[in-house]
């Protein structure tokens, strides 16, 4: 395995070098025919899915979930690509440039970031929406699915990889390790040479190997526990269609809402009966319990879990000051909602919580790169150092410095 993964190791380097030069053309071209390779096989992407289901055992209802493949799902992949080709070409845009007075010309230029392994569980949609966006920015892919998905991810790089052949650029450019070998994400860990970032996408387990283990820097989220704060001035119709999408539209993605934070004690009892009837578990401080006898008792570490299932804690804070100061102790810092009609609380909430993505009269559950318009995201960053949020095509680049001059000599 150490072998073979040194192998995929050169050849992404190679290909790399190859791809930071590539015109934007080919990349697009490459892109668009991938996408269409997807629709075209969607059949054998659905036969390589149900596979992966057959085989599934001792997941998790959101980790199912996450696996399964649909016609629908298959649609969204393609034109996530569709949409990665259509951006501006991140690679050589001159972000700064200056003139000193002796006469240099200092030009600061967006590059690829290089190599990037990416370890992932359960979604093989992340093989199409990571693979599309490295190869847009420039770099090669060593794409690690979890074994859970492994035909599901290949049949979806088997496309990808047509893409690449149509465009004349090298295969190479996205590679997986050859067998569901878990001795490979080990090795991928390690290899300083060849890989420069890597991107965990999965459990608290994955994630928490990868942050160990490592020595190559990262882009990753450890959990989302995420928070929908309802201040008092919010209209309560409004509260009650965010609170319901933000929990239960797909209650196991990490954008999902997983403490609900009530000022106005008046709106506790429509957002908790809204919840229950909804199917979904509801776990409270006193207030929340004293309005509904079906609420359960809240337990300290409920207020900093990740349920990513039907399940939600829900407490009354005394003021926005007390709902910010609950986020900054239990949160993760991924993504905060406040609904409010009130702008100068919208505001407050803006400058004081310290997460990667607020919201403001709208679900968490926006929280994807794809509703930011960067056509897909390759992970959510909640670290400070440089990308935050959702990792899209234009995150996933560095720059290097152009210099230009006409003969000076430093005195």
């Amino acid at each position: 395995m150490k072998q073979a993964m040194q192998k995929i190791g050169r050849q992404a380097r190679q290909a790399a070098q190859h791809l930071a030069v590539a015109e934007s053309a080919a990349k697009d071209r490459a892109l668009r025919a991938g996408a269409q390779a997807i629709l075209e096989n969607a059949e054998t992407i659905l036969e390589a899915n149900r596979r992966d289901l057959d085989a599934a055992k001792g997941l998790s209802g959101a980790m199912f979930d996450r696996l399964i493949l649909n016609p629908d799902r298959i649609k969204a992949m393609a034109q996530g690509l569709e949409e990665i080709a259509a951006l501006p070409d991140p690679i050589g845009r001159e972000l700064e440039r200056r003139q000193r007075p002796n006469g240099l010309d200092i030009a600061k230029i967006s590059v690829p970031l290089g190599v990037i392994g990416i370890i992932y569980e359960s979604r093989p949609n992340v093989t199409a929406d990571a693979g599309g966006l490295c190869l847009k920015s420039g770099n090669a892919a060593i794409l690690r699915g979890g074994s859970e998905s492994f035909h599901s991810s290949q049949a979806i790089l088997d496309c990808l990889r047509a893409g690449l052949a149509a465009a004349d650029l090298p295969a190479e450019c996205l590679q997986s390790p050859p067998s569901t070998d878990r001795r490979a994400v080990g090795h991928m860990l390690k290899m300083t040479d060849f890989i420069d970032v890597i991107v965990p996408r999965g459990g608290r387990g994955l994630i928490q190997r990868v942050i160990e283990e490592s020595k190559i820097p990262l882009f990753q989220h450890l959990e989302g526990v995420n928070h929908t704060y309802i201040h008092k001035s919010a209209d309560l119709e409004m509260a009650r269609r965010i609170v319901l999408n933000a929990k239960l539209r797909r209650p196991g993605v990490c954008g999902a809402t997983e403490t609900l934070l009530v000022e106005a004690v008046g709106h506790l009892p429509v957002l908790v009966k809204d919840l229950l009837e909804a199917g979904c578990e509801v776990r409270g401080d006193k207030a929340a319990r004293s309005v509904d006898p079906r609420v359960k008792p809240a337990r300290k570490e409920d207020w900093s879990t990740e349920y990513l299932d039907r399940i939600i804690s829900v407490k009354l804070v005394e003021g926005i000051d007390d709902a910010i100061a609950h986020i900054e102790r239990y949160g993760s810092r991924h993504t905060e909602a406040i609904v409010a009609q009130d702008k100068a609380a919208s505001e407050h909430f803006l400058r004081s919580v310290d997460s990667a993505i607020l919201m403001v009269n709208a679900s968490t559950q926006f929280a994807d790169g794809g509703e930011f318009g960067m056509g897909a995201e390759i992970g959510i960053s909640t670290g400070k150092l440089h990308a935050r949020g959702p990792v899209g095509a234009e995150q996933l680049t560095s720059f290097k410095y152009m210099v230009r001059g006409t003969g000076q000599v430093r005195p």
